[in-house]
């Protein structure tokens, strides 16, 4: 599977974000819909999205008891994303719900992949809010390693811990990562970062990029900047 980079579309209304993708005349980046898009405009705004040409990560983070994310997930399915999420800490039996909901009738479904631990979490904020004292990257590993085992297709993760996820867990298992700025850029609130060219060394299959692209003077100029670094 080749590489891409993701554009978080983390803006609060339709309106911005079709602003924002009308500047990508030549081409139709791979898009992240949020929390905070979806939960204002619902599941029409991914239709749309998809309707002009977009492949599209869907990124809610599921995480709740097995039977309640099997049927949202088939939900989900229905919207026609390329990729969606949930948490790994909702246990294997989760992640296996969700998988069988999210696969439709004629065995076509998304990527699912699982969240780890968040890239704005740190040891300590581990330890102390968690109450988790193992090694965060031992964590990550084990959470990981669970996701395979009830057969997810990779992992969110920090690009820190992309190689050893594919160590880990083998080539074929996706690491998507976000938490990426370019090596001139700001960190905002990411804890764990890593440049774009730096994420392709390490083997990352997916980078997530947010405001070093929405936020640049020239979205597409930075967009392009990023797959030139990313994908070569």
């Amino acid at each position: 599977m080749g590489k891409d980079v993701i554009i978080a579309c983390d803006f609060a209304s339709k309106e911005a974000t079709l602003e924002f993708l009308d500047k990508f005349t030549d081409v139709k980046p791979f898009v992240k819909i949020g929390m905070e898009l979806f939960y204002a405009e619902g599941p029409q705004i991914v239709r749309e999205i998809k309707a002009r040409g977009h492949k599209i990560f869907l990124d809610l983070k599921l995480h709740d008891i097995p039977n309640t994310v099997k049927k949202s997930m088939a939900v989900l399915s229905r919207l026609d994303v390329d990729m969606t999420n949930l948490h790994a800490a909702g246990t294997v039996s989760m992640m296996q719900a969700a998988l069988e909901g999210l696969t439709r009738p004629d065995g076509t479904r998304p990527l699912l992949i699982a969240v780890t631990q968040l890239t704005s979490t740190d040891q300590e904020r581990m330890e102390n809010d968690l109450l988790i004292k193992e090694p965060i990257d031992k964590v990550v590993m084990h959470y990981a390693n669970n996701a395979k085992i009830a057969g997810l297709d990779g992992v969110v993760c920090s690009p820190l811990e992309s190689e050893k996820v594919h160590t880990t867990c083998g080539k074929e298992f996706l690491t998507v990562t976000p938490g990426v700025r370019f090596a001139d850029g700001d960190k905002g609130d990411q804890k764990r970062v890593m440049t774009p060219a730096e994420a392709k060394k390490i083997g990352s299959d997916y980078i997530v990029v947010g405001r070093p692209i929405t936020a640049a003077k020239d979205p597409v100029a930075a967009y392009k900047r990023c797959c030139d670094e990313f994908i070569g």
